[in-house]
This record gives C-alpha cells, structure tokens and sequence, in this order.
C-alpha cells in the first residue's frame, strides 16, 4: 500500500526514463479446494508497463466516477450479481440515484428483520454479508453494473501494451494430493517471466538492448493482501528464486510479492474482473466478458500462450485450448 501511495507521488518522467518494469497484479476466482462451490480456480496475472501505469489508473478510475463509484472497489462478483430488492422496487429505474439507495436502504432492512423473525442464522448472516459487499452499487440498475463492467472489460482489451496471464483449473481433473493453487501460481510466474524474456529479446532485436544477458526487464508482482494466501505466496516466491519454476529461472522478477489493498488499488479491482470473466466462461460459458479481455492474454506467433485450460489431459475444444493448441507462425 505505501508503494502505490509512493507511486502515485512520482512524476510520470520517472517511469519514462526508468529500465523497462512490468507491474503483474494478481486475483484468484473460485477457491482451489475440491468439493467447492466452483468447478474450476483461476488464478490470473494483468501485467501493466509502469511507463503507462498513472494513465490507465486515471482511466479506470474516470470510468468508476461516471457511474458514482469514484471511492468504491470494484468487486465484479457482487456487481454483476441481481439484487432482488430493486426488483420489488416499483418505478426503481426511473428514480434518480439519490432516491434509488433510500429505498434500497429501507428494502433491505426489512430483508433483514424477516431473516432475523425466520431465527435462520446463516440466511441473516448471508444477507448481511451481500450487504455490506454490494452497499456501494445499490444506486444503480442491473442494466447500468452490467454496462459498466463492459466498459471496464473493453478499457482492459484496448490497453495493447498490456497481457494477461492465467491458469484456469477444472478441479476435478487434478490429480489428487496436488496443491491447486501452487500449481496455479507456478504456471502464472512462468508465464509472467518468459513475457519478460521475451520483451528483452525483441529488444535486442531492435537494437535497444546490449545483450541478452543484461537482465534490463524487470517485473514486480502485487496481490490482494489475503492473510490466508500472502505466507503461502512469499514462501513459494522465495523457492521459485532460489531454484526457479519447473520450466525456467526466476531472474526477471524481482522480490517477493507486495500485498497491497484492493479497496485502494485500481488495477488489482481489473484483475479481479478478468479472473472472474475468465472463470464464468468456463463454467456457465458466459462469453460477453472474457471476448472483450481474450485478446489481451500473451501470445507467440498467434498461439495464445498466456493462458491455460488444466484438464487433466482430456481433450477440450473450447477457445482457448483451441488457441492454446495452435501452431506459432514462424516469421
């Protein structure tokens, strides 16, 4: 959190005369246990260059103030949700903003006293937590959330020099005793690092760069400060730089991951949204969301590389393992 206070008190002359660095935002959707609610867990990686990183947090948070969230995180799986009140609402669309939260506000306080007169405790303790999470867009219409994660997915897929990676897991397909989010997180790492590679090749090529062996790409990887995961992350982080991933060293990527607060941190809010679109479409083939952000996963030669559907080896044609399977064109 004080990295991105520092970072935002930077002039935008510094990242412009700084070496190359990618900030990598990291989100989870679904949960790696077996036995979960979801079927499968994605763990997704949205790497900015630093160079553009003040416009497009400038972008993503103009975009929120157009819709009255200028302070409120952008939580997608509460946003997208329906909210059964507004439905009981008469007129609710044709209010304005102000009266729409009253009569949110007293809608679900009646909600509220008949979870409480029903003494179902795990009801109140469900509606409570719906509540809280989604207080922030009450004041705006299923259409109007539906329209705005669309215009956030459109700014993520109109950012080129930005690229997403990601390990999406069909959890029934992992043999047992793996741990699915550590898997996960290697294969996201790997991704991340063969980017930066790849970025210092091409800059060789063109004649930017000395040598292949001056490490000038450097990347720094930010993650939701979730208490459960941050030992479990700093741990692998510091395995991963003494030995490497199982398919590369770890030499681009520098410290371990800094946890900030998503509440305060725009492009941690856009990874969430591109981890929970991601996931919708493999489960409930929702395909509006993850269209709008597909071309924005890592590719070589046209084959998608930034992005993996596990399977546990069984055939799958859906978009991505077709992309994913497709043969690179040699230049």
């Amino acid at each position: 959190m004080r990295l991105m206070q520092g970072l935002r008190d930077l002039p935008q002359t510094f990242f412009i005369s700084a070496k190359p660095m990618y900030f990598c935002y990291l989100d989870e959707s679904g949960t790696p246990e077996l036995g979960a609610q979801t079927t499968h867990f994605i763990l997704l990686g949205i790497g900015i260059p630093a160079a553009t990183w003040h416009e497009k947090d400038r972008q993503v948070n103009h975009l929120k103030a157009c819709y009255g969230l200028k302070d409120a995180e952008i939580h997608t799986g509460y946003i997208a949700r329906r909210f059964p009140e507004q439905e009981h609402i008469a007129n609710f669309e044709q209010m304005d903003e102000i009266q729409r939260r009253a009569e949110m506000v007293n809608e679900r306080k009646n909600s509220l006293i008949k979870a409480a007169a029903l003494k179902t405790g795990e009801r109140l303790k469900a509606l409570k937590k719906l509540h809280a999470k989604s207080v922030d867009y009450i004041h705006l219409t299923h259409a109007q959330r539906t329209t705005l994660l669309q215009e956030l997915a459109d700014l993520i897929g109109s950012w080129n020099d930005t690229r997403l990676f990601a390990e999406a897991v069909d959890k029934a397909n992992m043999p047992p005793g793996v741990d699915i989010f550590e898997k996960a997180f290697e294969q996201v790492v790997t991704r991340f690092h063969t980017f930066l590679t790849k970025r210092q090749e091409e800059r060789v090529k063109r004649g930017e760069a000395f040598a292949l062996q001056t490490v000038d790409n450097h990347g720094l990887l930010i993650e939701d400060n979730n208490q459960t995961v941050a030992k479990n992350i700093t741990t692998l982080m510091r395995k991963f730089h003494r030995q490497g991933t199982l398919w590369a060293k770890v030499e681009r990527i520098i410290e371990t991951p800094l946890f900030v607060d998503s509440s305060l941190t725009s492009m941690v809010q856009m990874a969430d949204l591109c981890a929970y679109a991601t996931r919708r479409f493999f489960e409930n083939g929702e395909e509006d969301l993850f269209n709008r952000i597909f071309g924005r996963f890592d590719d070589a030669g046209g084959r998608i590389v930034g992005i993996r559907h596990y399977t546990g080896g069984k055939n799958c044609t859906c978009k991505v393992c077709t992309a994913h399977r497709k043969a690179p064109q040699i230049e």
